[in-house]
């Protein structure tokens, strides 16, 4: 079943209040993250992150590009050097996290904002990057694959409730889904960007039943590409952050913590705080 906001209803104010821009983060309390910390016991570190490089899949119309300067001197009698690079991309490539302004539906954003209002030279002047808190929660991994008994799903593969069946979700948790897809990133770009698996409206609605804070996939996306409906494309996502601030994250590393069977985690992101910006790159981490 494809659940969708009519044409009439309005979603906002948020139930975090009508200025609210940090969304379902919001339900990362002091007792999420200690409880969180308490799940490091061996202190093994999974970095979830890819490398970002200049043929790195990307959705079309972005790309990557990263040069070095000339060498410079500095002048002395200690004969100091430096080199810096220039990078020329957007945030919404490689492993990186959605700001609540990237997605709207009928040119509304989370809470309510009129893209047209909050549209600035350098990005927007609500729900950037930088309004985001930090992220230190629990994390739960769901591996889809093991569960089906495949090495990946196939594009367009609907991940619902009964794949999450005896799964113990809580409140601010950051709930991440490995379909196997994301094993295409290396072994075969060009169809790890054609399409992918993911979760389905249903699972979103279960989520925000759960009041999760976060989510995310091994995928370039979130949500089955070709869609549920061909009609509404990326509308998971799209519910996801303008009805309920739920923040996603895209192309996560998640092969190590499946391989291991690590269901349950300290999950850290920290993201650059870029004025107005519509995402950020992460290297998320993931303690145990």
């Amino acid at each position: 079943m494809t659940a969708t906001v009519s044409e009439t209803e309005t979603w906002w104010p948020s139930r975090y209040g009508a200025d609210d821009q940090a969304g379902a983060l919001n339900e990362i309390g002091p007792d999420s993250v200690v409880g969180a910390a308490r799940l490091v016991r061996h202190g093994r570190v999974y970095d979830l992150a890819h490398v970002l490089h200049m043929d790195v899949p990307a959705f079309e119309g972005r790309m990557f590009c990263q040069e070095l300067d000339a060498p410079q001197s500095v002048p002395g009698a200690h004969g100091l050097g430096f080199v810096i690079e220039r990078v020329h991309a957007p945030s919404q490539m490689g492993t990186h996290l959605d700001g609540l302004n990237h997605l709207h539906k009928d040119g509304r954003t989370y809470n309510g904002h009129r893209i047209a209002d909050i549209a600035a030279p350098h990005g927007t002047t609500k729900l950037g990057a930088d309004t985001l808190p930090q992220v230190v929660t629990r994390g739960v991994l769901v591996d889809v694959a093991a569960r089906r008994g495949v090495a990946h799903l196939d594009a367009g593969d609907v991940i619902t409730p009964d794949d999450v069946a005896g799964v113990d979700v809580q409140r601010g948790d950051a709930v991440l889904f490995h379909t196997g897809w994301g094993q295409l990133w290396h072994e075969d770009p060009a169809r790890y960007g054609s399409g992918e698996p993911g979760p389905g409206m249903a699972l979103a609605e279960w989520l925000t039943d759960h009041r999760v804070a976060l989510t995310g996939c091994d995928t370039w996306s979130y949500g089955p590409v070709p869609a549920e409906d061909p009609d509404q494309p990326f509308v998971v996502p799209q519910t996801l952050n303008t009805r309920h601030g739920v923040v996603v994250v895209e192309n996560l590393v998640l092969g190590d913590l499946a391989r291991d069977a690590i269901s349950e985690f300290l999950l850290v992101i920290a993201h650059p705080k870029l004025s107005g910006a519509t995402g950020a790159w992460v290297a998320p981490l993931a303690i145990v």
